[in-house]
């Protein structure tokens, strides 16, 4: 059987640094951080005090009253980026046939706003007053749900599910649109991914694991990947999605095409619930895969956006695993972390950095690993790699990897091409 190729058609953004894929790629090519304080609640008690929020946002502006009482933030979120990519691909068109357009949307975490509000009035008014729940509960806090509503708002009908692999999620939806679509199983599907984890238990749990920067008092400085101070992610929040169309499909309705995806990989650490591989075996393996999905030589790829968290054993893994991949070659690619100013958005980070990956394709631009400072060096890393530490370069791509990594040990990377008739 021939593989039908995919390409990219629609993107969509709602970020930290910028409401739409427009100010997000501004912003990061620019090197803008978007950490500061915590808004979402009082986070005076914790050890973090300062995350990357989405900035701006009312979802009064998107929903009605009724709609935002079936909507945890999240969703809201995946909704929004959801309808840029949408409107980007001109996928509502009349001569769309909806029964072969699906929705494949990832979250890590999903509800979890709704879950700490239902939970905590029980835990205050349950023994007097019983069991007293929401009846969109469980409906708004599965993770599942984005994808639904998507589906449900755009009427399309083709395969619809959700992905959750931790901070692998969406780039697995991405992985698995592209296989449906090559597949022959649909002609296009909304990919991508969103998280609202910025409230108590989200920071609190994942300051009780000690993964999150406590850089309190320099919050846009807090994500500094592959510096040797860094001390934890900051963690982000927001949703990211890209249409993907079967190539015949997008061409016979003249459908703008950003790029190719050219292949995707999956692959286990088998090592650990939530630390990398020290060696980053389970990162080499998911490049290997990825290369050999696309067909593609290591010395084929010019830039890679790294999973690149800002934890201290994280990031050198990945470095190493670079390095055994590309071999030499290693060098002459640009590597960058925009978690540096996005932060890390868990479940919707892979959707968001394959789109950085896909701009940086179109425009010829690598966005930089900001916060780096003379001398604040890891003796453990390899600074002859091209990290594009603080400032975008200028570099025709013509393909791009991406990389994500999951608590769990989950991996998955995908392989976009500047595409060519």
């Amino acid at each position: 059987m021939e593989l039908k190729r995919v390409v990219v058609t629609g993107l969509g953004a709602l970020t930290p640094i910028g409401n739409d894929v427009e100010t997000a790629w501004k912003n990061a090519v620019e090197g803008v951080s978007g950490a500061g304080p915590i808004t979402h609640f009082d986070a005076s008690k914790f050890k973090t005090q300062f995350a990357c929020e989405v900035k701006d946002f009312n979802g009064a502006d998107h929903f009605d009253r009724k709609k935002i009482r079936q909507l945890d933030l999240y969703a809201q979120y995946a909704l929004v980026a959801a309808k840029e990519a949408i409107d980007d691909a001109d996928l509502e068109n009349e001569n769309i046939d909806k029964n072969r357009v699906g929705v494949i949307f990832a979250a890590g975490i999903g509800g979890l706003h709704t879950f700490e509000e239902e939970a905590g009035y029980f835990a205050l008014h349950g023994e007097e007053q019983g069991p007293k729940y929401n009846p969109f509960f469980i409906p708004k806090m599965i993770a599942d749900i984005a994808a639904g509503h998507i589906s449900i708002d755009h009427g399309f009908r083709g395969p619809n599910f959700g992905t959750v692999s931790a901070c692998a999620s969406s780039t697995n939806a991405l992985i698995d649109a592209f296989n449906i679509i090559r597949l022959g199983q649909a002609d296009a599907v909304v990919a991508g991914g969103a998280e609202a984890a910025v409230f108590p238990a989200g920071v609190g749990g994942f300051n009780s694991m000690k993964a999150l920067s406590t850089r309190n008092d320099d919050p846009k400085g807090a994500s500094r990947p592959f510096s040797g101070s860094r001390d934890g992610f900051v963690i982000g929040e927001g949703a990211a999605a890209l249409v993907l169309e079967e190539l015949e499909h997008a061409k016979a309705r003249g459908a703008k095409i950003y790029a190719e995806v050219a292949g995707g990989g999956m692959s286990a650490d088998a090592y650990h619930i939530t630390a990398t591989h020290p060696e980053g075996l389970g990162a080499r393996l998911v490049m290997e895969n990825a290369l050999k999905d696309a067909g593609m030589k290591p010395e084929d790829v010019d830039y890679i956006n790294l999973h690149g968290t800002s934890t201290p054993v994280g990031d050198l893994g990945e470095a190493k695993a670079i390095k055994a991949v590309f071999g030499d070659h290693a060098y002459e690619m640009n590597l960058s972390s925009t978690k540096s100013m996005t932060g890390h958005l868990l479940g919707a980070a892979g959707a968001l950095e394959a789109l950085f990956s896909v701009k940086a394709i179109t425009d010829g631009i690598i966005p930089p690993t900001i916060n780096h400072e003379e001398g604040d060096n890891d003796e453990n890393v390899d600074y002859n790699l091209n990290f594009t530490f603080n400032k975008a370069q200028k570099r025709d791509i013509e393909t791009a990897l991406s990389n994500t990594f999951g608590f769990g040990g989950h991996n998955a990377a995908i392989l976009f091409k500047k595409y060519k008739d």
